[in-house]
């Protein structure tokens, strides 16, 4: 008999109603977090949302990956290229920030490549279509500094009479030459980039740049990991189109009127979490600049002979994406895509849902800086589906009232993630697992137990180890659904000491 079983052995005899503390206090809920939504891929062109079903379908994913990452392929495509004119002077550029939070072996680079390889395909086009543009300006500047070199040779050895004017020629020619350049080799998508990288980037690629990827270093390296502060102004103004500064090394400062940065980031949750602890990030409106979504992973339930993605699907995708990008790519104005009458009375009507609920006691509350951007997102999202439904000529259609709700449809998914998300970020970290302790007592019906028994009893991989239980005990004590026992008093035999016990409030048999 252990030292811990022989000082239990008569206090467990008793009955619980002689070893139970005063009356308990009616315990604060703790709750399951509700279910989110999943990506309304009917929402999608045909072609598009084909893509999406198809690509969650081979890799067994969740199809909110495919399908965010599509919004970002097409605002890729657009970004820079078209404005939405939603009333008046308000308009909305096509660029988006998502962000998609799935834990490591979800097999997010598989779906990557399937759903970006296409838009690097259209990059690579885009590339040699440039190569005899790119030719004929390096031979025009290479001719025009030889004539500008063979002017300032000739002024510098003409007679006085000429030496004005053939000067006054020399300096004409070779201002003339600062004044070309050689277009950049044409680059849709970044990826690792540092917010100075972006800049120049924008000023290369005509004001867009996309940064594209299954991991979430830009989250780092907008924390400062190589300048050891935040620098997020690139990406605040890049998403808002505000005029952007850029200084390069050797040239003047150059100015870029209407930027346009397009952000699609597969994360894992916990860097979900930690975005609130980047300064400045949550004031500065950048958290409130991305569409999140926080999918329910597959793993250990995912058919391991799923249908494979057709030829067909994916070479429509392709083709519909190339013709689309490949369509915008030379536009130096943006597009200006106008709505419908019943287009506009259905954003005017999703906004004056968004207005109802951003008081202090309405339900957007704990969101008001992000849901003060939704009605924009939705316009954004109303620009792309638009597009991706007329990719050959949507530049000159208005968008319809059925392409509207398709995005308030969008919004409202990317809504509830949203609240999730930031719910989380201010919630206590021991909420889940309070919460995964508290189900398994109401389950087990436990009136009294012991730390260490209940440890044996929950999953490893939920707590590797004994003290991981002391936040969520914690949480519960505070909350008022358990109360620790006293201990019994020591023999002096020695031994290790007893696993503190604990009493559960007698709701625990019902719902937390």
């Amino acid at each position: 008999m252990t030292a811990e079983t022989d000082l239990w052995e008569g206090f467990e005899a008793l009955d619980p109603q002689d070893i139970t503390g005063p009356t308990w206090d009616e315990p604060v809920p703790i709750k399951a977090r509700p279910a989110l939504p999943p990506f309304p891929v009917h929402t999608l062109p045909a072609w598009l949302g084909n893509m999406v079903s198809g690509v969650a379908e081979e890799t067994q994913t969740p199809v909110d990956l495919a399908g965010c990452l599509a919004l970002a392929v097409l605002a890729t495509a657009a970004g820079g290229r078209a404005k939405v004119c939603v009333r008046g002077q308000w308009r909305e550029p096509v660029n988006l920030y998502t962000a998609i939070a799935l834990d490591p072996g979800n097999r997010k680079s598989a779906v990557f490549d399937l759903m970006v390889r296409p838009l690097l395909a259209a990059e690579k086009t885009l590339i040699d279509l440039s190569g005899p543009v790119r030719a004929e300006a390096e031979t025009t500047i290479r001719l025009a500094k030889s004539a500008a070199d063979k002017a300032a040779q000739k002024a510098a050895g003409a007679d006085p009479g000429e030496k004005d004017a053939l000067t006054a020629e020399a300096v004409g020619l070779a201002q003339a030459v600062d004044e070309m350049s050689v277009p950049a080799v044409p680059q849709l998508v970044a990826d690792d980039v540092t917010p100075e990288n972006v800049g120049t980037l924008l000023v290369e690629q005509g004001g867009r740049i996309s940064c594209l990827s299954a991991e979430g270093e830009l989250f780092d390296i907008i924390a400062g990991r190589y300048t050891g502060k935040p620098n997020m102004g690139m990406f605040l103004k890049g998403h808002a189109g505000d005029m952007i500064r850029v200084n390069r090394q050797g040239r003047e400062a150059q100015h870029i009127d209407a930027p346009a940065v397009t952000v699609g980031l597969a994360i894992q949750p916990e860097v979900l979490d930690s975005l609130s602890r980047i300064d400045g990030a949550d004031g500065r409106g950048l958290l409130a600049r991305f569409l999140y979504s926080k999918p329910l992973s597959l793993v250990g339930s995912r058919n391991l002979t799923p249908a494979l993605l057709e030829e067909q699907t994916a070479a429509t995708y392709t083709r519909q994406l190339a013709g689309l990008t490949l369509a915008l790519a030379g536009w130096t104005d943006p597009a200006i895509l106008t709505l419908s009458p019943e287009a506009d009375a259905v954003i005017l009507a999703y906004q004056k849902v968004t207005e109802s609920r951003l008081g202090k006691d309405g339900s957007f509350a704990p969101i008001v800086k992000w849901a003060s951007k939704r009605d924009g997102a939705v316009a954004r999202i109303a620009g792309l589906l638009h597009l991706a439904t007329h990719p050959e000529d949507g530049w000159h259609r208005p968008i319809d009232a059925a392409t509207l709700a398709a995005a308030t449809e969008l919004g409202d998914y990317f809504t509830a993630h949203a609240l999730d998300v930031f719910d989380a970020m201010s919630a206590d970290p021991a909420h889940d697992a309070a919460y995964t302790v508290l189900t398994h007592l109401q389950t087990a019906a436990t009136g009294i137990f012991s730390k260490r028994d209940l440890f044996r009893a929950l999953p490893r991989s939920e707590f590797p180890a004994i003290a991981d239980l002391d936040p969520a005990l914690a949480l519960l004590e505070e909350h008022g659904w358990i109360r620790q026992q006293p201990p019994p008093p020591r023999t002096g035999r020695g031994g290790r000491p007893p696993s503190p016990r604990y009493e559960t409030h007698p709701r625990t048999t019902r719902s937390a």
